[in-house]
């Protein structure tokens, strides 16, 4: 069966979510954490860590679990609608006009608050880093993610990007690179590039969890390249998440500047470097490749990793469902996710791809107006 665009970014949409709600309420974990914590591995949606989930700490008050999706979903949301707005590729100054307002200034539904917030009153401190930047230092926004903490806060929501570009993952690379420099720098910026290529590699008609990582590999740099090298030399000894957990988590260490203790971070934990690499990505390309691109098996084994899975799997499943498209994520998961959270998951997905296909015949016409005009100037006269 060919699946459509549309297919395609619903898979990836709606798989990211579903992967971010799965994840949230055991984010910061270890694997044996959760397993004593729920009697064994997580296999669906799950509750709070902490029952009186809004005096726990260290997420209080945040409402993580029951299916409610975290911030990596509202930023994807947010970034899709950026591209409903601005209808062609996006670059850092349409984070500066249009997402950065969009989180200050417009109230939405926070499933984690149970209640209509700004979306800046949910996002964390890497996020709200743009805002000051941005609203209130006038930074250049190609500019402005200089010196923020690098993690994996722009990469993860990048989703939107790979769609825009489906079947290009040069393409939204460098359409991510430039949109991520508005919130970070280093490996986090690289990681948000990778990221969106991978989204859009598994758009490729025929394409399966070992041709995305290869097409990635062939344009990560630095750290990262070398940290997604050894997760899939890794994961290509593994068949189960099970048995890959301790495997990938070895093989991403010396890249990882986090360290062992996720709630402890070392003393060099997300500063620039162009040996390290997020934890998120590589270990979600990992999972992909683990599951041999079947959405459950990805997801569940970014999900049961621990530490920031909810990250993890919305990566893992964004490329997964994108892959397989919708159907490819369980109908019962989707389903429990957007009534939890009380959001459309589908809308947002179904816009994107309008979008895509709009954007895409923006770049056949300013292609054949490339190449009209290049002809000219080449020909001898």
């Amino acid at each position: 069966m060919t699946l459509t665009l549309e297919d395609r970014a619903c898979g990836a949409l709606v798989g990211a979510a579903v992967g971010d709600a799965l994840g949230g309420p055991v984010e910061g974990w270890t694997p044996d954490q959760i397993v004593e914590r729920h009697g064994g591995r997580v296999h669906g949606i799950v509750g709070p860590w902490h029952e009186n989930w809004r005096t726990a700490r260290p997420i209080a008050p945040y409402h993580k679990g029951d299916g409610h999706v975290t911030d990596d979903t509202l930023m994807t949301h947010a970034l899709v609608r950026v591209y409903e707005t601005v209808r062609d590729h996006l670059d850092a100054y349409a984070v500066a006009e249009h997402l950065v307002p969009d989180l200050m200034s417009t109230p939405r539904w926070i499933p984690e608050l149970e209640a209509e917030a700004l979306p800046l009153q949910r996002i964390f401190l890497a996020e709200k880093w743009m805002v000051t930047r941005l609203h209130y230092a006038h930074a250049d926004p190609r500019e402005a993610g200089t010196g923020n903490i690098v993690n994996c806060g722009a990469a993860m929501y990048m989703a939107p990007v790979g769609i825009a570009n489906a079947g290009n993952p040069a393409g939204a690379y460098a359409e991510a690179l430039d949109i991520a420099g508005a919130h970070q720098s280093s490996y986090g910026r690289e990681a948000a590039g990778v990221f969106a290529a991978a989204v859009a590699a598994a758009c490729v008609p025929g394409a399966t969890a070992a041709s995305v990582v290869d097409t990635v590999l062939a344009l990560a740099k630095d750290g990262t390249r070398a940290a997604i090298a050894a997760v899939r030399e890794a994961a290509c000894a593994h068949r189960d998440f099970e048995s890959a957990l301790v495997p990938l988590r070895a093989a991403v260490a010396p890249y990882d500047s986090v360290g062992p203790d996720y709630r402890n971070p070392s003393l060099d934990a997300r500063r620039p470097s162009r040996l390290h690499a997020i934890e998120e990505l590589p270990v979600a390309l990992g999972m992909l490749l683990v599951a041999d691109g079947r959405y459950e098996g990805a997801v569940l084994g970014a999900v049961n990793y621990g530490r920031d899975c909810d990250s993890i799997a919305t990566m893992a499943g964004a490329i997964a469902g994108a892959l397989g498209g919708e159907a490819a994520v369980p109908a019962v998961w989707a389903k429990q996710v957007a009534e939890a959270s009380r959001l459309d998951l589908h809308a947002p997905a179904v816009a994107l791809a309008a979008v895509a296909l709009e954007i895409f015949a923006r770049d056949r016409t300013r292609r054949r107006a490339h190449e009209a005009a290049f002809t000219s100037i080449a020909t001898p006269r």
